[in-house]
This record gives C-alpha cells, sequence and structure tokens, in this order.
C-alpha cells in the first residue's frame, strides 16, 4: 500500500494521507460504522472516548480477520456537530500514531445517529496482503 499525497495540492490538514493505492494481490476488508458501544451496553460520554471505543471496536473486526490498523486504507468518520471533531480527531491521531503508511480519511457532520448519546461512528476498509493472510 502506498500514501498518495501529490506535492502539486494542499498537504493533509491532520494525520492521514490523501489517497491510498493498492497493489493487486489484497484481500479487503469492510467494517460496518462502529458506535461507541462497549460490551456491558454502556456508551462513554464525549467524542474522544466514543472514537476511541469504536478504533478498538475496529481493531477487534481487523483482528477476527487476521488484519491489523496497519493495514487500513480508508477511515469514514461521522461526528454529531463541528464541537465533536476535535475530540474525534484526538483519538483518530492516537490510534495511527504507530502506523506507518497513513489511510485516506474523511469526516463528516450529520444530522445524528440511532440514540442521542452517540456523537461518533467510525468505519474503516482495510487491504491485507497475501503474504499476511
Amino acid at each position: 500500500m502506498t500514501p498518495l499525497t501529490p506535492a502539486t495540492i494542499p498537504p493533509p490538514f491532520a494525520r492521514y494521507a490523501h489517497g491510498v493505492h493498492v497493489a493487486p494481490g489484497h484481500a479487503l476488508i469492510a467494517t460496518s460504522g462502529q458506535l461507541g458501544l462497549a460490551m456491558d451496553g454502556t456508551i462513554p460520554e464525549g467524542a474522544e472516548a466514543q472514537a476511541a471505543l469504536c478504533l478498538a471496536n475496529i481493531d477487534a473486526i481487523l483482528a477476527e480477520a487476521g488484519a491489523a490498523r496497519d493495514h487500513v486504507i480508508r477511515l469514514n468518520a461521522f461526528v454529531t456537530g463541528r464541537e465533536h471533531m476535535a475530540g474525534y480527531m484526538v483519538a483518530r491521531d492516537a490510534w495511527l500514531a504507530q502506523v506507518t503508511s497513513l489511510p485516506a480519511s474523511t469526516l463528516m457532520i450529520v444530522s445524528g445517529f440511532t440514540r442521542p448519546e452517540f456523537v461518533v461512528e467510525i468505519e474503516a476498509l482495510a487491504a491485507v496482503p497475501a503474504e499476511a493472510r
């Protein structure tokens, strides 16, 4: 996987790549959008805590397929207001801190989720090379 960040366009705003090239021979893994819902049914308060839980859930889904966050090629995130962007970005940047090949990333503001307590939802697309499977 090769990050695509052309010098002819402005650099990314944060820790992500403008695009990612995936060579042939990779298996794709797509996650559903993950909400900040713990196994015991609790929902942490605040965007950063919810995003951290969403990303931990994505880690578990990736592990189930023999993948890891290094294989993520795209993150799509949704927050319910601009006030939640910073908390999401702190959690995302911490989650990506040790990742060397950064994924493409989109962050959107939406009107809401299934329950008003949810303020963040994150989905991922990963590509695992054949030799890693």
